[in-house]
């Protein structure tokens, strides 16, 4: 991190904490997936990884420091293969360990293909209050060349069911620039899924991961002029439809934002329970933040007396980049406290950084905040790297 002389270290503070619980089985692997997912095969060990995942949120207890829990988020894999009773006893069970806080956000991942419709309302009995449907495209082709294993017929139910279905919020998952993707069936795509009318979209552009089928073997995909021309037009269409994007690939209705992510790119804690969970404290007593990584394969994981993998301190000259690499990934402005807060780190680190990528007009300074332009916003693994 390069900077000019800096002042006195700033003392680290307890920020929200969130849980993240990872349930790793999916129907079948798609092919641009590189999360830690795992096919079905047979009959899933529900209860016996329900009781896996709250015995690990024991021993990651003394991590909690008094702090009640303001986010969960319920991932995958897909979530929506566990009955609603299971997912009940995983909240209840949490909140026996951990107390809730009286507004918290609850979210959990679903696709189409494996939901019974009327299980809507029996996860929201659970606690659920907000759902991530992954729709991806309402186009025959593109969902069959994406591996997945609903049409767009059930995706449409889907949105519709949670709609009706209570829940506080909903959000529909949608990918542009898909293999052989026209311009017009992006924006199709966006259409059809804004006349569902979800109050959040997550709308943003595959890409090639290692380790992926299409990795080893690559789809034909838009060139960089189409790609540029799908997300500036798209960006355009949703914000004429009342979507303000929040974050790089988030786009909500007023007060619709997710919480949870909002803790992610502002630096909170989060605990991460379940197959390959990832995990982020701060511990300001021993002036400290640490990563924590968990058992990834799901049958290590069932036998384990001890989930911890890995747990990996964030080095103090570290904190300020992986600061700014979640943070610049939302729209809003970086207020000079928080940096100080989360990173325990003087703002005056920052300062020749910011200063070259403010001669670049990548952003600009008042006295307690720092904001991306329009530019910055563009390019901000440019302007990271002027704080290597």
């Amino acid at each position: 991190m390069s900077s000019t002389a800096v002042t006195t270290a700033m003392k680290l503070e307890l920020p929200p904490l969130s849980l993240y619980i990872h349930i790793p089985w999916c129907v079948q692997k798609c092919p641009y997936c590189d999360f830690n997912s795992h096919g079905q095969n047979g009959e899933l060990p529900q209860e016996a990884y329900v009781d896996a995942l709250l015995e690990d949120l024991r021993q990651d207890l003394h991590l909690v420091q008094g702090r009640q829990i303001h986010t969960i988020f319920i991932g995958g894999g897909t979530p929506s293969l566990f009955d609603a009773l299971q997912i009940k006893r995983i909240l209840d069970g949490a909140n026996s360990l951990i107390p809730f806080s009286d507004n918290i956000e609850i979210t959990m991942e679903a696709n189409p293909g494996t939901l019974e419709h009327d299980d809507f309302s029996a996860y929201r009995a659970a606690g659920v209050t907000r759902l991530s449907i992954g729709v991806q495209s309402f186009s025959k082709d593109k969902l069959n060349l994406l591996g997945r294993i609903h049409d767009q017929n059930e995706a449409q139910v889907a949105a519709q069911k949670a709609s009706q279905a209570g829940y506080l919020s909903f959000n529909l998952d949608l990918m542009h620039g898909l293999p052989n993707q026209s311009f017009a069936e992006a924006m199709a795509d966006i259409d059809t899924a804004a006349a569902l009318n979800p109050p959040h979209l997550s709308w943003y552009q595959l890409t090639i991961e290692p380790n992926t089928l299409f990795h080893s073997k690559p789809p034909q995909l838009p060139d960089d002029e189409a790609l540029w021309h799908i997300y500036e037009q798209g960006q355009q269409k949703l914000a004429a439809l009342g979507y303000e994007q929040y974050e790089i690939s988030a786009y909500a209705k007023p007060g619709y934002q997710c919480r949870h992510n909002l803790n992610y790119w502002q630096f909170g804690d989060y605990l991460g329970i379940g197959c390959g969970a990832h995990g982020k404290v701060t511990l300001p007593k021993e002036n400290r933040i640490i990563r924590t990584v968990k058992i990834k394969h799901p049958k290590g994981y069932l036998s384990a007396s001890n989930y911890t993998f890995e747990s990996i301190e964030v080095a103090e000259e570290d904190r300020a980049l992986e600061y700014l690499m979640n943070r610049l990934r939302l729209m809003t402005p970086i207020p000079k406290q928080e940096f100080e807060l989360r990173t325990g780190q003087h703002r005056d680190t920052l300062t020749e950084g910011m200063e070259k990528a403010k001669q670049r007009g990548l952003l600009t300074e008042s006295a307690e905040h720092w904001q991306l332009t329009s530019k910055g916003h563009m390019f901000v693994n440019d302007l990271l790297t002027q704080f290597c």
